[in-house]
Formats: structure tokens, sequence, C-alpha cells
């Protein structure tokens, strides 16, 4: 952990983590077979021992699911929660008042946790989803109420995802998990290809988070990762990368603490990725110091 810890002098952000109670916010995409690690539910409390055992002193907690009733909650956990500093949330982007639904969001409970909105890309059919006039109305008035937009797409949606973010340069956009890449597949090249092209968009930053869970291996070493960190800070600078965890997701092939120490061990040697480790989130996402 000396590599996390070194450039931590106010603390590690996880920019990118979940909680959820199923009994309130039902998680179907959940399979209780293929997914027990995580069939249950996650608490502030459960990731609080976690987090302070890897020296993070702030967080952004993610929505899981497309419920406006969702980000309410969590934002009501961020108001009461001292590690919760954000909250990336869910609007219906398709909507005609979506600027009014972010006031009605921020005027909730720990309204002013608000940070960023997302929807679920990736679980879209339609291959121009983001081409859409209707759904490209709705990000740009995420913009322009001053919130991120976090892209949750996967790697053959990338060269949609390049072109929103160059249509929208007043948005400021986070790609997630690095778009889920082909590890170990010659899919890989056409990967970096593409996130080559997204990273040309200067108000793209990207997040080290959900690689653990891409592996096609039953066992994963840090080398298995390798090639996607590298390629991610060719193409955007550790300036424009930060660290998730994607808990409680990560716990499918990683506990908390193997994922902080393998990102550690990957930027190893590598001048400037302090930060990656808080100061890249903290700055995208307007986050107090913690």
């Amino acid at each position: 952990m000396t590599g996390a810890q070194e450039p931590g002098r106010a603390g590690i952000v996880d920019a990118h983590h979940h909680l959820w109670v199923r009994a309130r916010h039902p998680q179907p995409w959940i399979d209780p077979v293929t997914m027990a690690a995580i069939d249950a539910d996650f608490e502030p409390a459960d990731l609080a021992p976690l987090a302070r055992a890897a020296g993070v002193t702030a967080t952004v907690v993610v929505q899981s699911i497309a419920s406006d009733t969702e980000t309410v909650d969590l934002l009501g956990v961020a108001a009461e929660d001292t590690l919760v500093s954000g909250v990336v949330g869910w609007v219906d982007l398709t909507a005609d008042d979506v600027p009014d639904r972010l006031d009605r969001l921020r005027a909730a409970r720990g309204g002013d946790r608000l940070v960023g909105i997302r929807h679920l890309v990736q679980s879209e059919t339609d291959p121009a989803y983001l081409d859409r006039p209707d759904v490209r109305r709705g990000i740009a008035a995420v913009g322009a109420a001053g919130l991120v937009f976090d892209l949750l797409v996967r790697q053959h949606q990338l060269p949609m995802a390049a072109r929103l973010t160059r249509d929208l340069p007043e948005v400021s956009f986070v790609l997630d998990h690095l778009a889920k890449p082909a590890l170990g597949r010659p899919e890989m090249a056409e990967w970096s290809r593409d996130l080559l092209s997204l990273a040309a968009s200067p108000n793209t930053t990207a997040k080290l988070s959900g690689l653990v869970t891409e592996v096609p291996l039953p066992h994963w070493t840090p080398e298995d990762l390798r090639q996607a960190v590298e390629d991610a800070l060719d193409a955007f600078g550790p300036d424009r990368l930060m660290f998730g965890s994607d808990w409680p997701v990560c716990l499918l092939a990683s506990s908390y603490q193997r994922w902080v120490d393998t990102l550690a061990e990957l930027l190893d040697g590598r001048d400037g990725t302090g930060s990656v480790w808080g100061e890249t989130a903290r700055r995208v996402y307007g986050l107090a110091a913690s």
C-alpha cells in the first residue's frame, strides 16, 4: 500500500463505489448464482472500515439502477455520512424537464452533494443512443447545471462516446471503468485506438476502476491489468485519471484492499500519478477537501 499512501496527504478519494439495500431498491442485474459474492445489501457501515484501512477519506457513490428515488436516498446517505462526499445520480435524460428534475434533486436533503449524473448506456441496444437529439439535450442540461456526466459504456461504444464528447465540449465527462476493455484478447488493439480518440477531447477524464471483473480468468495477477492501465496513462495522463474501487462489484474478483494495492503497484514508477489518488476526483467532481 505504500504506493497509494505516498501521494495521499489529503487522503485518497474513492471516486466510484455503490451502496444498496435491496428491499428498498432491488438490483435485478445481480445473478444470485454467478454473483453470489454481491447478492447482499451494502451500506456505509460496511464500506467504512475497508476505506479507512486503505487510506480513503472521501468517496463518490454512484447510482446502480435507473431510479431517481435511489438518487434521493443516496443524497440522504451523503448528508449523514462523513465519508461520502459526492453522489453521481440518475435522471431520465429523454425527459422534457431535465433541468427541473435536477433542481428537485438538489433541493432534496443532501442535494448539495450531487456532483454528476449517469445512465446505464452499456445496456442500451440502440447503437446510436448517445447520438440521439433527445439524449444529447438531456446531457447538455446536465452540463449546464454544472454537473459531470459519467459515461458507462462498453468498448464497442467508445466511438459513439467520443463523438458525444467532441460535440458537447461544454460538458465535463468521466469515463467509467475505462469502457470495460477486452483484457487479454485481440480486441484490445481496437480499445486502445478508440480510447485515444476519446481522450483527445480535453473535457473528458477517466476512472481506473472496474478492471478486475473484466479479466477472463478465474485467477488474475497485476500483469493481466497492466496494458489497460499503461494505455490509459498514455492516453489521458495521470492528471485526467482517478482511482475508483467499484466496490462492492469488485468483490466478484478482488477484495477492496487488493485492488488498491494492485493499482499502486501498476502506477509505481510513473511520474505524476499522485493525482490519480485524489486530486483529479476533487477537481473534476468539485469535492470539498477531505
